[in-house]
């Protein structure tokens, strides 16, 4: 009799990954907290009634269950320390840190680690204070991209394409709250200019295999038009990232990454998802994501030919 493994999330990424786990011959049963429409008919998949955030009860849901191992798939319970609950009461699990995770937990956060070692990314600052930062964006001379610093389910970047744009941008962030918390802080960011791709890579703390890469669209309309959102869609193969690209993103992005957070006492453990943007400068990375990207992991998953279990 094969074991039993817990998805934590209710997207279609989450559906991708208990999709792939149920093919395992290791694996008998895949719970999903809480699952979705689409897992409650996937043959070996069982919804429970636990929300992702619930860290407690997917704690308890694990131990009633017997589980062999959590997948964490959305943000938001790995940077709240879904992982380090799972793991301080025996239970192994497949995601970051809450302090490793804080990369993708706080932008500004992750821009200073960034440009402290040296990793190719654009110039940006932070502001708390709105007068603050509309001073500093009339010293620009190109418009920025306004981001708010926490988490916002991929919608809290603002590309405007005029300073008036990003003005309002900032005012709606953080005089008005628009995305409450998440933007306490906000970023105004060196806006790079080429074709954007998705690279993820599986990383057990020094070492990483990188998955072959996808390109997702992020603006809500057709022709690159229209506000950002968390994903509308994404294809694999992509036409500009080959195996020398994937080898340079290795070279000079994840690798040093492991490094540093290794010798920062928070070893990297999980998927680490590098956002790209491919300049005429070379590659840089725009963001980190500290999970499989949805929808990215939809199509990339159905390439692997090997078992999903093996690779956590």
């Amino acid at each position: 009799m094969g074991d039993t493994v817990l998805v934590v999330g209710g997207g279609g990424r989450e559906h991708a990954l208990a999709w792939a786990l149920a093919q395992s011959p290791q694996v008998d049963e895949v719970l999903l907290a809480p699952g979705n429409a689409g897992t409650a008919v996937e043959p070996g998949c069982r919804n429970l009634n636990v929300k992702a955030t619930d860290i407690g009860g997917v704690v308890v849901a694990a131990q009633e269950h017997e589980v062999r191992l959590v997948v964490v798939g959305p943000e938001d319970p790995l940077v709240d320390g879904l992982v380090d609950a799972c793991e301080a009461s025996g239970i192994p699990a497949f995601g970051p840190s809450a302090a490793a995770a804080q990369l993708e937990g706080s932008k500004s956060h992750c821009k200073a680690f960034l440009l402290e070692h040296g990793i190719p990314t654009g110039a940006a600052e932070t502001f708390t204070d709105a007068e603050a930062a509309l001073e500093h964006l009339d010293t620009l001379d190109a418009v920025p991209v306004i981001k708010a610093s926490g988490l916002a389910a991929g919608k809290g970047v603002i590309v405007a394409e005029s300073k008036q744009e990003a003005a309002d941008a900032i005012h709606d962030i953080i005089v008005d709250g628009r995305f409450g918390a998440a933007g306490a802080e906000v970023l105004l960011e060196e806006r790079l200019f080429g074709t954007e791709v998705s690279v993820l890579a599986f990383c057990d703390g020094t070492d990483f295999s990188v998955m072959p890469a996808a390109q997702d669209h992020k603006r809500l309309l057709d022709g690159d038009e229209g506000p950002n959102t968390g994903g509308m869609g994404a294809f694999h193969p992509s036409p500009i990232a080959d195996d020398a690209l994937l080898g340079d993103v290795g070279r000079d992005v994840i690798a040093p990454t492991l490094a540093a957070l290794a010798a920062e006492g928070r070893p990297y453990k999980g998927v680490l998802y590098a956002g790209m943007m491919l300049t005429d400068a070379g590659p840089k990375v725009i963001e980190f994501n500290c999970r499989f990207g949805d929808p990215e992991t939809q199509v990339v998953l159905p390439l692997l030919t090997s078992d999903l279990l093996d690779a956590f």
